[in-house]
């Protein structure tokens, strides 16, 4: 399929899914959001990782504020409600990266600001350029912080942390985001694809069962409890156990060689 504001492209077994709107900074519109879930149920079904990026200047520079963001409402003289494109479209998106099937790296490239904050920071694995920053917007429009935001910000990196990024709206650039425990690493700009496609590789040619367990096994931990946690790695470990990656990855620990995971 081609898409108008996005761009996918299949680069062995990773999935490269960039916004691709330059002129709004990778604005986020329900136009946007509907091409992002359509790619990334795409990248769900033929590829082993998936990278997120943007191009030009921004990552995604949030919701695009000259589009109507949402559905009008069905009444007329109704009350606006500034909350009904969530529900349908940037909720049923975020919860796709959540639940995606295998890892996802998230390559910040320029601005994460808004909801493009709330995507970044959605990688299990957030990769991000020097002169990449994050933003909590919402505070100069008068809205709140959405997209998962509030959830992600407060685990990340505490509560008076994330407090301070929603009520002052105020830049935090990639070197502040990296000591705060919000990306994994800073890299220079121009070396953030070539690190994004090597994390990726290294991930697509892995145990595809086990990794894809493990990162629902580490989201899920976030929302349970310690006892939930023990029993969900038990039952995962035994599906793991029975693909053929493992009978691999134990025969190669054994003859001291590299293991060749097949996906299986």
């Amino acid at each position: 399929m081609s898409y108008e504001l996005i761009s996918y492209e299949l680069k062995g077994a990773t999935a490269v899914i960039a916004f691709n709107d330059p002129k709004t900074m990778n604005a986020c519109g329900v136009d946007t959001a509907q091409e992002m879930l359509h790619a990334l149920e795409t990248a769900a079904g033929e590829a082993r990782c998936t990278v997120i990026t943007g191009t030009g200047r921004g990552f995604c520079s949030g919701a695009n504020l000259g589009k109507v963001s949402g559905p009008s409402n069905s009444h007329p003289g109704s009350k606006p409600d500034a909350g009904r494109a969530l529900d349908t479209h940037y909720n049923p998106m975020i919860v796709a990266m959540r639940e995606h099937p295998h890892p996802i790296i998230t390559a910040v490239n320029g601005a994460a600001a808004g909801v493009g904050c709330s995507i970044a920071l959605m990688g299990d694995l957030v990769l991000a350029a020097k002169g990449a920053y994050f933003l909590q917007a919402f505070r100069r429009i008068g809205l709140v912080p959405d997209g998962g935001s509030t959830w992600l910000l407060a685990r990340n990196i505490g509560r008076v942390r994330a407090m301070e990024m929603a009520l002052f709206g105020e830049k935090l650039p990639a070197d502040k985001a990296l000591e705060w425990g919000m990306v994994n690493r800073v890299v220079e700009d121009d070396a953030l694809m070539a690190t994004a496609l090597e994390w990726a590789e290294t991930l697509a040619t892995g145990p595809t069962v086990a990794l894809a367990n493990a990162r629902k096994l580490i989201w899920d931990a976030s929302e349970s409890d310690f006892g939930d946690a023990l029993h969900a790695e038990r039952l995962a470990q035994r599906t793991a156990g029975r693909t053929q990656d493992f009978a691999e990855g134990v025969s190669a620990f054994l003859q001291k060689r590299q293991a060749n995971f097949k996906g299986a």
